[in-house]
């Protein structure tokens, strides 16, 4: 039995691999109790944010057997994205905006789940085993399983950490009624690097291995839906959706190879570096049309034009001054509160001019806000 049970094993991995998987393990249906207990840690300390749907769900992110009684192993797999170009390259160009390496191929969601559920298919027709699958749109800790499965450890940075593919993986997992054989989990090779603490523009972390989704690039620009914190805003530069900065510093990158990243994740060229100039022209039937089988689609027109004018703030071209001026009107109550702030910037006497027509209109809370906040900083000058 345990032949047939290494042979179908055997077959399963070089199945995922043919699907474009490049890191392949397996998990037991149970995760150690620390792992439960540290995210709810995380929880009751709020560092998730608006991420909400997290607490509802917590004890069934604690252990797969929890989420799925059945479940006795869990099969973890990784597609690489690892980038031909160095994601950090635009840090310093103030008329490019930068979305993060995941975002500027297809969305992974759709590829990973695709190849997941062919391959559960098969592993359900070949064993006569119960199956689920999950790529992180459900209460499972890929993460953690990750690092029980052999593929890699949770780096200081929180995410997944490949000997072979360094800080570029996308998880996908199998829930299986087949008792399968346990790889040995994966060991912390971070050491005493910390490169990726150093690097992060907004100070996320409060302690290594720990991340404070609040200060958070990625998820000011994805998750948050409301005004950012003016805190944080000129700690954002050019960031428009998602950030890598964390990932792309890792040392383990030097033995990802781009070659083995899956043809899905290559970058469209119009996503690579987008002039900030034309992306805030967009409106929702532009911005569908460009960002069609994108994953940055799912955050919307107002809050993706948001983020958009936070980098045309944090740069100096005063010839986005028309455009910002025009976003002052916008629909969107976001849209135009981060249009103040970014004319505050840019062009504050231009702002002022318009303050007491735009004021009188406004009944938007949000927005009045921003002014408010505008006119503190006139009386502080």
């Amino acid at each position: 039995m345990k032949r047939d049970k290494t042979k179908l094993v055997n077959a399963l991995r070089d199945r995922a691999a043919s699907e474009g998987f490049v890191a392949f393990g397996i998990a037991p249906g149970r995760l150690a109790p620390l792992a439960g207990a540290r995210l709810r840690q995380w929880l009751e300390d709020g560092l998730h944010g608006d991420m909400l749907w997290m607490e509802s769900r917590a004890n069934e992110r604690a252990s797969p057997d929890i989420l799925w009684p059945e479940v006795k192993s869990v099969i973890m797999l990784g597609m690489s994205y690892a980038p031909a170009h160095d994601p950090m390259i635009l840090a310093d160009q103030e008329d490019r905006a930068r979305i993060s390496v995941y975002a500027q191929g297809r969305d992974y969601h759709d590829v990973v789940k695709g190849a997941l559920k062919r391959l559960a298919g098969w592993l359900a027709h070949e064993a006569g085993a119960g199956v689920k699958v999950f790529v992180d749109t459900a209460p499972v800790m890929e993460k953690a399983l990750a690092q029980s499965a052999g593929l890699g450890w949770q780096g200081k940075h929180s995410n997944v950490v490949s000997r072979a593919h360094g800080s570029w993986l996308f998880l996908g997992a199998i829930y299986t009624t087949a008792e399968l054989e346990p790889a040995i989990a994966a060991g912390d090779s971070c050491g005493s690097c910390r490169a990726c603490q150093d690097i992060c523009p907004t100070n996320a972390f409060p302690a290594p291995y720990r991340v404070d989704a609040r200060r958070c690039i990625s998820y000011l620009t994805i998750e948050h839906k409301g005004p950012i914190d003016p805190e944080l805003r000129p700690l954002m530069g050019n960031h428009i959706y998602g950030c890598d900065d964390c990932l792309a510093v890792c040392p383990w990158n030097k033995f990802a190879a781009a070659a083995a990243a899956h043809k899905a994740f290559l970058p469209r060229a119009e996503l690579v570096a987008p002039q900030i100039a034309d992306l805030l022209t967009l409106d929702d039937a532009a911005f569908r049309k460009l960002f069609s089988g994108s994953p940055i689609k799912r955050i919307g027109r107002d809050r993706f034009v948001r983020n958009v004018l936070i980098a045309a703030g944090n740069g100096r071209d005063r010839g986005l001054i028309t455009q910002i001026e025009a976003l002052l009107a916008d629909p969107a109550p976001v849209v135009r509160g981060a249009a103040i702030w970014a004319l505050s910037r840019l062009a504050p006497d231009a702002l002022l001019r318009a303050r007491q027509r735009l004021l009188t209109e406004e009944q938007d809370p949000s927005v009045r806000a921003e002014w408010a906040l505008v006119d503190a900083q006139v009386i502080a000058c």
